[in-house]
């Protein structure tokens, strides 16, 4: 008898992942299902696959794919869609809620709207990190408004890691900047052994900044909450914005706020629910 999976597909301001409690079904190989299932045309359609596991101390676990099938550390517009999650199917009535990933725990804070329903979800993602020579082939680990080559081009830009790797540049209009190709090949450059996200971003004169990314893994989406995260603090380690502005990305704003007393990376936004439905194990 072929095996059906119950799953959930939601997004965080156009990030869309299709999510599986792994405590009320096993997921084998997830690697190759999420390949399969995030095919726009032939599966689900995604930018990746969740895997949502619950602990007997109140706590709860997630890890990710990427549409390519590799595993990332951590996903802010997932983890806040977990959030929903939770909160919604009355696996939680805690508004603040400890979720483990693979860059370590992170707490999740619900706000509720007036229909009982989860609107939005603040994360804490902890503090950036500057230094780390496991994903930053330098001579010290630290790349700050400093040069990457690529195929005989130089782009400057800074490396932050929020539990997963990115390098921020910083264009006069993002907008119109060919991240598509440009994404492709500095994903891929070979200062990033264990490859990188890739942002562009536009500091707007009201302190906004405009943003786009190449997802490591799964190329262009429409928002990546920790790349926001590291696009704030990339831009206020530079004094190029205040630490805490809004960011607006392909697919909605995002807020983001360094806390200065800790260091820590506040992030908020919306999470929504598109459909649930059950798919065969192939």
């Amino acid at each position: 008898m072929q095996q059906t999976i119950h799953f959930t597909k939601m997004h965080g301001t156009g990030n869309d992942y299709i999510f599986v409690n792994v405590s009320e079904c096993s997921v084998e190989h997830p690697q190759e299902l999420a390949r399969i299932w995030s095919d726009r045309h032939e599966g689900i359609g995604s930018d990746g696959l969740v895997l949502i596991s619950t602990s007997e101390d109140g706590s709860f676990g997630m890890r990710i794919f990427n549409s390519d099938g590799s595993e990332a550390q951590m996903c802010g517009n997932a983890a806040r869609c977990v959030g929903k999650y939770l909160y919604d199917n009355g696996l939680t009535r805690q508004r603040e809620v400890l979720l483990h990933t693979l860059a370590g725990d992170k707490l999740l804070h619900m706000e509720i709207g007036a229909d009982g329903q989860v609107e939005c979800v603040e994360v804490d993602m902890g503090c950036p990190i500057w230094c780390d020579k496991s994903l930053l082939n330098t001579s010290d680990g630290m790349l700050c408004d400093g040069e990457v080559m690529v195929d005989g081009r130089s782009w400057r830009g800074t490396f932050v890691s929020m539990g997963n790797p990115h390098f921020v540049i910083f264009v006069d209009d993002a907008e119109t900047f060919d991240i598509a190709s440009v994404g492709a090949k500095l994903e891929s450059a070979d200062i990033f052994p264990e490859r990188c996200n890739i942002e562009v971003a536009s500091v707007r004169h009201d302190g906004s900044i405009r943003m786009r990314v190449w997802e490591r893994g799964s190329g262009i989406t429409l928002s990546c909450g920790t790349g926001a995260c590291a696009t704030v603090v990339a831009a206020a380690r530079t004094k190029r914005c205040a630490r805490s502005c809004a960011v607006d990305t392909d697919g909605g704003r995002l807020h983001i706020r360094w806390r200065e007393a800790d260091d820590h990376v506040l992030m908020s936004g919306p999470a929504t629910k598109v459909y649930e439905g059950h798919i065969s194990i192939p």
